[in-house]
């Protein structure tokens, strides 16, 4: 790929750059949806007045690193070479040791920080007895960093892997950082009512944190050429998603029903007992 010619403003007279456009776009809000649940687990952490401003900058930042990758493309390209090889690992289907790339190493890194750290959330969620949100305020700070921290790092593998998805779909740099930009844009629009559904409910959180531990053994996987479908993986997740939400409404119906009849919880308690 011409890096100059790669860099020329796209025609958008020609129909196929719309499309090449709409395409890129939706594949960067596809790719960001693992990303925004890791942004709203986290920045849940922080003061409600500083969530929204740690969303907007992660996803910023998100932005920002896919553009500088997206301009250093013939060194992305180069992170595909073989680095380092494991005489004791196999490639898939061949007899060769496992050869891994500077992306593989980095799928490896981003898998593994993504499985601890939401295996840690998922502890810390299951810790009842601990009081959520008594920080002092001298540790806010400290706090803010990490989780700035976090976002940022887990910002960089999957904006890495978002990229060499994109860079073999189009061969117009400028049509992928519009792209990249537009998509962002509209990630930060839904961050906040997406974040808002899924701390509301405990089990969404658990949901969430229980795909992006799938996502990091997906990224695991990759790392070490394994290939993992990631439309079965999408597809499990909505249909779980739908079943949750199916929970929700139920449970939210129940609520409302107890309220209006308040002698209805009492009535449903003394046949349990009954029953037994």
């Amino acid at each position: 790929m011409d890096f100059l010619t790669a860099l020329d403003w796209p025609n958008f007279a020609n129909p196929q750059i719309w499309v090449s456009l709409l395409t890129l776009t939706f594949l960067e809000i596809v790719l960001g949806v693992d990303n925004i649940i890791f942004i709203s687990i986290i920045s849940d952490k922080l003061p409600k007045e500083k969530q929204r401003f740690a969303r907007n900058l992660g996803l910023a930042f998100a932005m920002i690193f896919r553009i500088i990758l997206l301009l250093m493309i013939s060194w992305i390209i180069g992170l595909k070479e073989p680095v380092l090889t494991l005489d004791w690992l196999e490639e898939p289907g061949s007899d060769l040791p496992l050869q891994l790339s500077w992306k593989d190493i980095i799928l490896l890194a981003g898998g593994i920080f993504l499985i601890g750290k939401s295996t840690l959330e998922i502890h810390h969620k299951m810790q009842v007895d601990q009081v959520e949100k008594t920080k002092k305020p001298s540790a806010a700070s400290s706090l803010m960093f990490m989780v700035i921290f976090q976002i940022i790092l887990i910002d960089m593998v999957f904006s890495l892997d978002s990229i060499l998805t994109a860079i073999g779909l189009v061969d117009n740099v400028m049509l992928m950082i519009i792209a990249v930009v537009v998509s962002i844009g509209i990630m930060m629009v839904f961050a906040g009512p997406i974040s808002r559904v899924i701390n509301k409910h405990p089990s969404l959180q658990i949901l969430a944190l229980a795909f992006l531990v799938v996502i990091g053994v997906m990224l695991v996987a990759e790392g070490i050429h394994q290939h993992v479908s990631k439309n079965i993986i999408y597809s499990c997740l909505a249909f779980s998603l739908a079943v949750e939400f199916i929970n929700i409404r139920i449970r939210s119906k129940a609520s409302r029903v107890r309220k209006l009849n308040p002698d209805l919880k009492n009535s449903l308690e003394i046949d349990e007992h009954q029953d037994l």
